[in-house]
């Protein structure tokens, strides 16, 4: 699978140019699915209007309002109630998912319960864009910094499909957001590197090759143990 793991969104040119390279076709002929799975676990967010702005595309970060072809929702928390021929086939033919950011513990969970998890190593050809959460669930733990919802089996992990982690919203200091001495901070508590990225920045993964892409402010963190 390809991915784009955002901050806030495809929120400039560069970003999108990236995400169309991805798709390998405009986003007018591209098809794709929303989830807003991870909003429902944050208690910032929740059920209610933030799921259905995100849903509608008015929540003011552009994911969902990019002029697709077609758009439909993928309720992660509906899918171990269905059979799999009412949904898998629709994931597999899908060009992109778009990833609600919110409790990426909580959309980790239900990743891991409904199947998708384990269906995104077939997706050879699809995109996955991820804004916030929807990007940190792919990386191998998310510290305790993030953490809101706690999983009903203890398990703290998220999915390792990156060997590194990421710290999104970096904003200067007094700023809504992550302050780099934040980011600083969060990082020497987790074991893997680390990106930090504000909303502008974007990180892309095609067959393994990792590249940033930003119109914005980032930087990378090695791991502690690689640390002088």
């Amino acid at each position: 699978m390809k991915l784009l793991l955002t901050s806030a969104g495809v929120t400039n040119p560069s970003i999108e140019d990236a995400l169309v390279a991805m798709l390998g076709k405009p986003i007018a002929e591209s098809s794709a699915l929303c989830i807003p799975t991870a909003q429902y676990g944050h208690p910032m967010v929740g059920p209610g209007e933030k799921p259905w702005r995100f849903i509608t595309g008015t929540e003011g970060l552009p994911m969902v309002d990019l002029g697709w072809r077609s758009m439909g929702v993928l309720e992660l928390t509906a899918l171990p109630s269905i059979d799999d021929h009412l949904w898998v086939p629709l994931v597999r033919e899908t060009d992109a998912l778009l990833v609600a950011g919110g409790d990426a513990l909580y959309l980790c969970h239900w990743m891991r319960e409904s199947g998708l998890a384990d269906l995104l190593p077939e997706l050879t050809d699809s995109v996955w864009v991820g804004l916030s959460a929807g990007s940190m669930v792919l990386t191998p733990e998310i510290g305790e910094d993030f953490m809101q919802w706690r999983p009903p089996t203890g398990d703290l992990s998220t999915l390792g499909v990156v060997d590194f982690s990421i710290c999104p919203h970096l904003a200067p200091d007094g700023m809504p957001g992550n302050s780099m001495a934040e980011a600083e901070a969060w990082a020497a508590t987790i074991s893997s590197p680390a990106y930090v990225i504000d909303d502008q920045t974007a990180i892309t993964v095609v067959d393994g090759a990792v590249e940033v892409v930003s119109e914005g402010q980032w930087r990378h963190l090695p791991g502690p143990r690689t640390r002088v």
